[in-house]
């Protein structure tokens, strides 16, 4: 896990730490009055508009990568890995195609890259925006009103420790001022993960070891449906859809266990998954009086997952643990906002109201070790109410925007249907946010900003059940979790090719990870998040220019945080740097080449080891005037990316050795007809509440 989480804390929590963000929609038409500075004259073309990197990718080398994951792979500031998209120096990224918020990792995969006009990322997000958005990532497809049936078919195949393979259809009709889209995927996909962990403590007076080895397998079948409606005429548009993904997977953990110099014995974990959701999303936009632009979402949805996990030692007598949860969320949600000029800018208006509730039924089979991991129900409800203001302008070369967003939340959480006054409140808060920019000319513009986010942790991580992982380990929540409260200030310059960022912050009661001795009749160890204060610097240093048919993007950087925990300081400073090349060769010829590294350094508790070298390539190539693409891609070629990680927290050393189902092989085959992509524009009501749940 140590890559995943290193990218999307590495690479995301930079400017700040946290699982969860949302997005308040804005206009657009925000950038149209700011000055634009350009970065490179030749394509692809990357300006600076405000606060806002602009990247034009129709027209451009870029256009025939293959789908939009691999155009964001090569952008600047812009990183993917298993398509998961972080910003270099941001955390809690929130993505919108024509308007409404990306839905799943999958939807990017399946959007075309000869469908895209421009890609916008937001460094400096305003009071528009959920506080805790560190970045907005915006995509722009091509305008394309051709009438009648539009066809994409898209067929991914992949080989690493195992096969996995993915199909995705696509249909849309259009008539007049209406469309019609339905399109469906399957995926069926097999990770295999080995490693050892080694725990080391002082228990009872002496050194005491507990170790266990893993290979694990993920074998997942995941579907989507999804069906909906747009109707557009003039200035009105309104529109709506359905979308349902069902899932089924299987856990296999195979492994030993051991305490001291004890024989290894044999363990095997086996967690049968079944889940699936819901999501119904409608919108209205309009324009009055050509100037007052209204917008409204709102959405439902709703989500089951039951877990059955099942923990044997074949050669041992030991009894069988047995354990079973169920997990139910629901939420309702509104949005409302109203932009219109003011004082020579823009001024944005707007409420934002949700209903959250999750419950999760947990029940341990196992009579012995109930007596220390007790069955639960946890219940949780949250009522959500926010209203914020924005405004922006240009004063010549300098240009401002002030924001603030008042939040009242009530927060009910019962255990066993007892409701816990210590953990439920009622909560209010304003987070400020201002932001000025200024252009020195034609190739030199700076900006510096600051930000107030209160961030609430994942409900994932606001449970009390614990999770059975073994004789002497235990992994669970933490229900009395407090909300983060972050102060930011980010500079962000551009200087001809060379671009500037660095983000200083304080976080307060942000979340960790750390391990420690749990209370119980014999050694239990418990991994769970408690809330920490933390102090960060990281400073990042791009350059980026097309050279002919090359365009390369170098970044370097140092993230650096003060930090401690238990008289225990975590503060070593982590260099990493990027080089990725795009290469354009004649008749639909396309090359990529990407290397990475990063040296040991901590983030929050854990120290993670350097990877000093890795490598991607692809080669894909156009066909049937550009209808048909054909792409191979390598992954990790070298293996060498290093996943391992330690952690030294309560007395408890945890050194954890992975090797990761990364480095491996892959085709991907696309064919579009007449394509088209949809021109729903809602945006999400409530995607701070969706992602945490």
């Amino acid at each position: 896990m140590k890559t995943k989480f290193l990218f999307s804390i590495l690479v995301g929590f930079l400017g700040s730490e946290s699982a969860v963000s949302q997005i308040q929609a804005a206009s657009d038409s925000l950038s149209h009055e700011l000055q634009e500075v350009i970065v490179s004259a030749n394509q692809p073309a990357t300006k600076l508009i405000g606060t806002t990197l602009v990247s034009t990718i129709s027209g451009t080398n870029l256009a025939d990568l293959g789908t939009a994951l691999d155009v964001l792979t090569q952008l600047p500031m812009m990183k993917v890995e298993d398509n998961a998209v972080a910003v270099i120096g941001k955390s809690n990224v929130e993505i919108y195609i024509d308007g409404r918020p990306l839905r799943d990792e999958g939807e990017l995969q399946q959007l075309l890259s000869s469908n895209l006009k421009k890609v916008e990322l937001l460094m400096a997000p305003g009071a528009a925006y959920e506080s805790t958005t560190g970045a907005v990532l915006k995509i722009t497809t091509r305008r394309n009103f051709a009438q009648g049936l539009s066809l994409t078919n898209q067929f991914h195949l992949q080989r690493r420790r195992r096969w996995s393979v993915t199909d995705y259809l696509a249909l849309s009709y259009r008539v007049g001022d209406w469309e019609f889209f339905v399109n469906g995927s399957i995926n069926r996909n097999n990770a295999v993960n080995k490693g050892t962990t080694t725990n080391s403590l002082i228990y009872n007076g002496a050194a005491t070891i507990v170790g266990s080895s893993q290979c694990n397998s993920f074998p997942t079948t995941t579907g989507a449906v999804k069906g909906g409606f747009n109707h557009s005429r003039g200035a009105e548009s309104f529109g709506a859809y359905f979308r349902y993904n069902p899932e089924r997977g299987d856990f296999i953990n195979t492994g030993t266990e051991w305490l001291d110099t004890e024989t290894p014995i044999k363990r095997n974990i086996d967690r049968r998954i079944r889940a699936h959701n819901q999501l119904a999303s409608l919108y209205y936009e309009n324009t009055f009086a050509d100037k007052y632009l209204l917008h409204f979402d709102g959405d439902f949805r709703s989500s089951y997952d039951a877990n059955n996990v099942a923990t044997t030692y074949p050669e041992e007598t030991i009894t069988a643990v047995n354990s079973k949860d169920k997990r139910n969320s629901t939420l309702w949600a509104g949005k409302l906002y109203l932009t219109f000029p003011l004082g020579k800018g823009e001024f944005s208006v707007g409420t934002q109201d949700s209903y959250t509730h999750t419950s999760l039924d947990f029940r341990m089979l196992n009579p012995e070790v109930s007596e220390y991991i007790p069955s639960s129900l946890n219940d949780a409800r949250q009522t959500s109410v926010a209203i914020y203001a924005s405004w922006s302008r240009m004063f010549g070369n300098l240009s401002l925007s002030a924001g603030a967003r008042y939040e009242y939340v009530n927060y009910d959480f019962e255990t066993d249907g007892k409701r816990n006054s210590d953990i439920s409140r009622r909560d209010q808060t304003v987070t400020p946010d201002l932001s000025l920019g200024y252009s020195f000319g034609e190739t030199s513009q700076m900006s510096i900003s600051y930000r107030m986010a209160t961030v609430k942790p994942p409900y994932s991580q606001l449970t009390g059940a614990l999770n059975y992982t073994g004789l002497h380990e235990i992994e669970g929540g933490n229900p009395e979790l407090r909300d983060e409260r972050l102060h930011d200030v980010q500079v962000f310059g551009m200087w001809k090719d060379f671009m500037f960022q660095a983000d200083c912050f304080r976080s307060l009661d942000s979340y960790a990870f750390v391990k420690q001795v749990y209370p119980a009749n014999n050694l239990q160890l418990l991994m769970h998040p408690v809330n920490i204060n933390v102090s960060a610097l990281s400073v990042y240093i791009v350059w980026s220019r097309p050279i002919r048919f090359w365009t390369p993007n170098v970044t370097a950087g140092i993230y650096q945080q003060w930090l401690t925990l238990d008289d225990t300081r975590y503060k070593q400073p982590i260099l990493s740097y990027y080089f990725d090349n795009t290469i354009s060769l004649p008749e639909g010829w396309t090359i990529t080449a990407n290397i990475s590294g990063s040296t040991r350094g901590d983030m929050h508790t854990n120290r993670f080891h350097g990877s000093w070298f890795t490598m991607d390539a692809s080669v894909g190539k156009t066909f049937l005037n550009k209808s048909l693409t054909i792409k191979l891609s390598a992954t990790d070629i070298f293996n060498t990316a290093n996943n391992d990680w330690t952690m030294r927290t309560y007395g408890v050393f945890v050194d954890k050795r992975q090797s990761y189902d990364r480095r491996g092989v892959a085709v991907n085959i696309i064919y579009n007809f007449n394509s088209r992509t949809s021109k729903y524009r809602g945006s999400s009501a409530a995607e701070e509440e969706m992602k945490r749940l």
